[in-house]
């Protein structure tokens, strides 16, 4: 209802001017009214759905009136129509088609009618201003509105993302929940698996004895298993979920795993301390490595060294081979002497989730196979990880954009009418010194120039005999000589308006000729 109503008043907004000239002693008729009328109405009708039909159909109807565009009926209908095109339509090449298409109608009308150029080139400033600049600020407006859309857009979707935020969070601590428990489970199992291998080759046990002992080796083993496949539900959904991993050092991880019957040597004493990331990704990298050493490389020597400097802490975990004995026995032996990046923790994950963390530490994480048949695992840490930039959401993105694209078209608003501005200017300097190249009459072609000469005969006489005089004779010109038929007008020099060069002819014959100042 609201597009109607505007649409009816825009209508007859744009009839008044029409109105006005509706007497005929001011170069209109009724007739004239009523199609002008008539063609606004259908201008406004379409202008929703085609909005540079209104804009071509308008130019079409002021043309006819006069080559130079602007016309008192439909001035106002071009500024609107203009704006309204540039306001309503998506794309913009069509407009800079159409443009494009009235400058050229323009001067195939003028070489048609065989008027002057300065009408084109009127017609070019009124197509610029009266026009191209509306146009312009409708596009303006367009993306204008589009970043107020896209601000209220982003705020919407901030309020839905704040209702989801919670529940995102308790997910994402469960995942971390789910790591160190499956981290730590994991290496607790390990090194049971590997007390009930070690009891199962006993020679001081009986064969119930290490058949119990095999058994509880293969039951460790499973558990591995189910851990992975039931992590996902550590907790029931009112469980608190516990804020701070458990508080065990590096001495005591390597001192607990000594007690398991693993051959570790700690060489660097006391480990350092690091805060926050950087202290769990430390003791997860030596648990890891452990972890793999008992796995893959049972029976091996292990060796731990963290270094530290001014900026980082470098750990490293160097495993020994297994012996063939020791990996046939081991109770989760894998396949490899030192282990791989494929088959480490459970289900092949280990070292990938190691370097995972160890990256959002702001680390780096390498490993290696030694010269001697072992495995190093080493990784660099920052003392103090940076703390990570949040990622912009999608709606910040695109409101951003949407900012940029405001900026684009204003500066389009203002630097496009320059340039049209400019290059009118330029056209026009150049078709004018060609108009005066046109009308000049060389002083030594006029000194030749002989009283009772006939027109044809001064032509041919002539190096280069101008093709047009001027249109009229100079304001300061004196009064013609009587008795003549014609007089022409031609310049004397290139650039000067005045003097000229008057020539008059009586039947075809020069009667007079002057050099007028």
């Amino acid at each position: 209802m609201r597009e109607r109503v505007f649409d009816l008043l825009l209508w007859l907004l744009l009839c008044v001017p029409v109105l006005l000239k509706s007497d005929p002693n001011d170069g209109g008729s009724w007739f004239q009214v009523a199609v002008g009328v008539v063609v606004l109405a259908g201008c406004v009708a379409v202008s929703r759905r085609w909005p540079l039909v209104p804009l071509a159909a308008t130019v079409a109807a002021s043309l006819p009136a006069t080559l130079e565009l602007f016309t008192p009926s439909y001035s106002l209908a071009l500024i609107a129509f203009g704006y309204l095109a540039g306001r309503r339509q998506e794309h913009t090449r069509a407009a800079l088609w159409l443009f494009g298409a009235i400058a050229v109608t323009g001067l195939a009308l003028t070489w048609a009618t065989r008027t002057s150029l300065g009408q084109w080139f009127t017609l070019l400033l009124a197509l610029a201003l009266a026009v191209v600049a509306p146009w312009l600020i409708g596009r303006y407006v367009r993306q204008y509105d589009r970043l107020v859309r896209s601000g209220w857009d982003l705020a919407d979707r901030m309020e839905r993302e704040q209702a989801a935020a919670a529940d995102r969070e308790r997910l994402r601590e469960r995942s971390r929940i789910a790591g160190d428990m499956h981290d730590s489970l994991g290496h607790d199992l390990a090194l049971i698996a590997i007390r009930a291998g070690a009891l199962e080759v006993s020679p001081e046990l009986g064969p119930d004895q290490q058949r119990a002992a095999g058994e509880l080796r293969r039951a460790a083993a499973d558990a591995t298993a189910r851990l992975r496949d039931i992590i996902g539900v550590l907790r029931e959904e009112d469980e608190a979920a516990p804020t701070s991993p458990p508080g065990e050092t590096v001495e005591e991880l390597t001192s607990r795993a000594r007690a398991s019957g693993l051959a570790v040597t700690l060489v660097t004493t006391p480990v350092p301390t690091l805060p926050g990331m950087s202290g769990l990704a430390l003791h997860r990298v030596v648990q890891e490595g452990l972890t793999n050493a008992a796995k893959h490389a049972p029976g091996s020597a292990v060796s731990v060294a963290v270094v530290q400097d001014a900026t980082e802490v470098r750990a490293e975990v160097i495993s020994g081979p297994g012996t063939p004995a020791d990996t046939r026995s081991g109770p989760a032996a894998g396949p490899g002497t030192g282990g791989t990046s494929k088959n480490s923790g459970a289900g092949g994950k280990g070292l990938v989730g190691l370097d995972e963390r160890v990256r959002l530490a702001g680390g780096t994480l390498t490993h290696r196979p030694t010269e001697d048949g072992g495995f190093a695992l080493t990784a660099v840490l920052p003392r103090k990880a940076p703390a990570p930039l949040p990622a912009a959401p999608t709606s910040a993105r695109e409101l951003d954009r949407a900012r940029r694209e405001v900026r684009k078209d204003l500066a389009r608003a203002i630097w496009i009418p320059l340039a049209l501005l400019a290059a009118l200017g330029l056209l026009m300097a150049g078709v004018a010194l060609w108009t005066q190249a046109q009308s000049y009459l060389e002083p030594d072609d006029y000194a030749r120039m002989r009283l009772g000469q006939s027109l044809t005969s001064i032509a041919e006489s002539t190096d280069d005999w101008p093709e047009h005089p001027l249109d009229a004779a100079p304001q300061v010109a004196p009064p013609e000589p009587a008795g003549m038929d014609e007089c022409r007008y031609y310049r004397s020099t290139l650039l000067a308006a005045i003097p000229v060069y008057r020539l008059c002819f009586v039947d075809g014959h020069l009667a007079a000729k002057a050099e007028v100042p």
